[in-house]
């Protein structure tokens, strides 16, 4: 039996919610649509108090803030760079282009193909998540993203000086200082001062996410990242200060983080709450934390780990940290999420800021039908075929036309029909009579 010692907000809650970002999002975007740069300047002084000269950052000004930064953090970011563009470049080389002779004489194949144009944002208003820089702007590059634009908000007034070294260490071809909707909107459909891209990638938060929903189909977009998610799946192997450590660490991300505990130990659940309240008191970012545990934070206790294993999917979270006596069997089993953290030698943070995962991931059970940021994201995988055999042209034609027949497609039928006349040894293909036009 499922039971809940803790529920968050009830979902109509969080729908109000979602709806009054809509509202707000689709007005910005048809302002800067309408009025280009003077309304992103608008949107930047209102939202961030900021109005600099140019949101485009100089060489001299991206040098300043690299040597700003001491050799222990340039290293530091360079090994957590190293680690994520190693295993991006693992992904890429897993991902082969094929041309296979499927019959005698046709081949068909595909390339992976680098889009051109990619918009990266990296949150760092309330928190400088250079993080971000590594996942989605080096990722892309190792794809093969001919122009990259990087952005995010200032932070304290300035740009952050180790987001932007992260983000010229990763290869950003543009370093924008720039952040919320206004940044997301102005790559998107471009102003006079910044060319559109063609994908955007990186989290944010709930308007940030809103923009990308809103603008996809004008141009890709990774996934839906908004606020994050985190479930930790627990046993009675392990006890209530490293489950509430897993837990508050990632309720500081935002007043609307969920962060779940399901367990097959109510000790356990309960260990784990008292915990929290401990943790809560003692916490640097226990403002923001408490706030996001109180509103949606969730305890549930089940039976099994089968019934652990229903409720996960059912959930469906963007990190999954799972700390059983058999943490394979979630890997095996579990088809939900956005990526998994096994054991408890690993955690959400490892993933979050140097192991090499990415860390861009599904959030709203958007997990049911996609992964997280990889290095295929940014490759478009396009088909191509020949027939090089006179053959191979009149065979594959013969059973063109006949379908072709059958869906009533005239036009589609003579294209099939041509072929078979100038390649095969018939003179035409009786029981279908060709369009006198495209025939002559």
């Amino acid at each position: 039996m499922i039971r809940y010692l803790k529920r968050g907000r009830d979902v109509q809650a969080r729908a109000d919610d979602d709806a009054k970002v809509r509202g707000t999002v689709e007005t910005i975007i048809r302002d800067i649509e309408t009025r280009g740069d003077e309304a992103v300047r608008e949107y930047s002084r209102k939202f961030d108090n900021w109005d600099p000269a140019d949101f485009r950052l100089s060489q001299a000004n991206i040098e300043k803030a690299i040597n700003s930064l001491s050799a222990r953090e340039l290293e530091d970011i360079r090994f957590a760079q190293m680690q994520v563009r190693n295993f991006a470049q693992i992904q890429r080389n897993s991902m082969l282009d094929v041309e296979v002779e499927t019959r005698p004489g046709v081949f068909l194949g595909h390339r992976h193909i680098p889009i051109n144009a990619v918009g990266c944002y990296i949150p760092g208003g309330k928190y400088p998540l250079l993080a971000s820089a590594h996942m989605s702007v080096l990722t892309a590059k190792v794809a093969g993203v001919k122009r990259v634009v990087a952005t995010a908000p200032p932070f304290h007034g300035e740009p952050h000086p180790a987001i932007v070294a992260a983000m010229h260490l990763a290869g950003a071809d543009e370093i924008l200082v720039l952040g919320g909707v206004q940044a997301v909107v102005a790559m998107a459909v471009g102003t006079p001062s910044i060319a559109p891209v063609d994908m955007l990638v990186g989290p944010g938060n709930m308007f940030v996410a809103e923009a990308k929903r809103q603008l996809f189909g004008r141009v890709g977009i990774d996934l839906f990242a908004g606020p994050t998610e985190t479930l930790v799946i627990a046993d009675d192997s392990v006890d209530g200060e490293l489950c509430a450590v897993d837990l508050l660490g990632q309720a500081e991300h935002g007043l609307t983080t969920p962060a779940v505990l399901l367990t097959t130990s109510e000790t356990l659940a309960r260990a784990t709450m008292a915990e929290v309240e401990r943790q809560l008191k003692i916490l640097p970012t226990a403002e923001i934390a408490a706030r996001s545990w109180a509103d949606f934070g969730e305890v549930i206790v089940c039976d099994t780990d089968a019934e652990m294993l229903q409720k996960a999917d059912e959930i469906a979270s963007e990190h999954v940290q799972v700390m059983t006596r058999d943490p394979d069997y979630f890997l095996n089993n579990m088809t939900n999420y956005g990526a998994l953290f096994l054991g408890p030698r690993t955690n959400v943070a490892f993933g979050d800021k140097v192991i090499g995962t990415n860390h861009t991931l599904p959030t709203n059970k958007a997990a049911r039908y996609t992964g997280g940021l990889w290095v295929g994201k940014f490759l478009k995988t396009c088909t191509f075929q020949r027939v090089v055999t006179d053959e191979a042209s009149a065979t594959i034609g013969e059973y063109c036309s006949r379908l072709c027949h059958m869906e009533n497609f005239a036009g589609h039928g003579e294209q099939a029909n041509i072929r078979v006349r100038r390649y095969g040894t018939r003179a035409e293909v009786p029981w279908y009579e060709p369009v006198p036009a495209l025939a002559a």
